[in-house]
């Protein structure tokens, strides 16, 4: 099955990945072409059946890498800062650094999760424009020197603990973008409030020295972008009224998917920045995204634990829920596909491909009944010991779940591989 990493003829660009703090000293099975991240988990299943009684994931590094690719081709102005929230792992985190990504840290917790991996200060953000004292003390310290605000509670903040942070100022978007997330709601500031802010800013001292926002987090109309962007132009033009030294990042935030909308979202963002920030030479154009990387780098692999049959309809109870990694279905509004693996009763068969599926209703292993993945779902017979195996699982997925009933989501264990990018795209087309 695995194949060893010097059979590949791409292993050159994978040292320094295999190489970063956070991956180095583990386990990382490069996979050839003909075996996907499907295969692979039947593999770790079939070798050690006895020893799994927990559900796992997978750490495709290999996407992780396609998808730095396609962001510097899409967005080549545009630093990623990458949005430690939508998933904490440090291996995913090492990577990326590996890969010349920064970091948005929300958290004393999240900047010292990255600074761990000997990543240098200089590439955090502490995007979160409500801090705590404690946190903003913390951050001066280990030299985190650039942040988010939107108050003036915050900018008194800042001034007692941390008189060196350079500030980017964010702004509420004018347009409402359709995210089914929308940040706006909570963080923002409004058009009327923003020379107030920055005369603030500047009578405590303070260099702001950008301006971010964000259009939302999930199913954004990514022409929004039009309008934030000439928005963060405007406030550029009011620190020139003022008199205040001239600003020079934009941060257009974060909510980017992969695939079809990300080409669609790239080019909006770009004619944009080209549209109204055409004679600022000097420019600097960062992104936080989180969802983008994260996503599809991860799959899910859970054991059917329960079964019950009544007339045409299934019911299977998983070892994991939607208080563990399956939290986006409440959360963030996944829509959850699967595949099953059959190892129970029959297994020879090991990819269920019958014509024959039931109406099936698939539930988590806490005692709550709200705790159901999926309702009515086409499933082939299954029995006890098969498995469910979920894509697209690393979107505020385990960073989001609980220890509820006792089912801890934060021992699961990750299984780091890379796949070619011909696996890849089969692997898409069994979903």
């Amino acid at each position: 099955m695995p194949t060893q990493a010097a059979e590949e003829p791409h292993v050159t660009n994978l040292k320094p990945i295999f190489g970063a703090s956070g991956v180095k000293g583990k386990k990382v099975t490069t996979l050839s072409s003909q075996v996907t991240i499907s295969d692979f988990i039947q593999s770790i299943i079939k070798d050690s059946p006895t020893e799994i009684d927990s559900p796992f994931s997978v750490l495709d590094l290999r996407v992780l890498i396609d998808l730095m690719t396609k962001w510097t081709t899409n967005l080549p102005t545009v630093k990623p800062y990458y949005a430690v929230k939508c998933n904490p792992n440090i291996s995913i985190i090492g990577a990326l650094a590996a890969l010349g990504s920064n970091f948005d840290c929300a958290s004393r917790a999240e900047i010292e999760s990255v600074l761990s991996l000997g990543v240098s200060p200089d590439r955090i953000i502490y995007a979160n424009p409500c801090k705590s004292e404690s946190h903003i003390k913390y951050a001066a310290s280990v030299g985190v020197n650039v942040t988010t605000f939107d108050s003036v509670g915050e900018v008194e903040k800042i001034r007692k603990w941390h008189p060196k942070c350079e500030l980017i100022l964010r702004i509420k978007p004018e347009e409402d973008s359709g995210a089914w997330c929308c940040l706006g709601l909570k963080y923002g500031a409004l058009v009327e409030e923003v020379p107030e802010l920055l005369r603030a800013a500047d009578m405590a001292g303070l260099k702001v020295t950008g301006v971010s926002f964000h259009i939302g987090s999930g199913g954004a109309d990514s022409r929004a972008y039009h309008g934030a962007i000439l928005l963060a132009k405007n406030v550029f033009e009011i620190v020139s009224q003022l008199g205040m030294p001239k600003m020079k990042i934009l941060d257009i935030g974060g909510g980017f998917t992969s695939g079809s909308k990300f080409d669609e979202a790239s080019l909006n963002i770009n004619d944009a920045i080209n549209s109204y920030f055409e004679n600022e030479d000097d420019l600097v154009v960062i992104g936080e995204p989180g969802r983008y990387f994260a996503e599809t780098t991860f799959t899910l692999a859970t054991k059917v634990i329960g079964k019950r049959v009544r007339g045409e309809l299934r019911e299977y109870w998983i070892d994991d829920g939607i208080y563990g990694t399956l939290n986006n279905i409440v959360f963030d509004n996944a829509i959850v596909k699967c595949m099953t693996l059959r190892f129970g009763s029959k297994p020879e068969n090991i990819t269920c491909k019958d014509s024959k599926t039931y109406p099936s209703t698939v539930f988590g292993p806490t005692c709550d009944s709200f705790d159901t993945v999926l309702k009515e779902y086409p499933l082939p017979e299954l029995e006890m010991d098969d498995w469910l195996v979920f894509p697209n699982m690393g979107a505020y997925t385990t960073s989001s779940g609980t220890n509820f009933n006792g089912f801890s989501s934060s021992t699961k264990h990750i299984h780091l591989a890379c796949s070619s990018s011909s696996s890849v795209a089969r692997e898409q087309t069994m979903f």
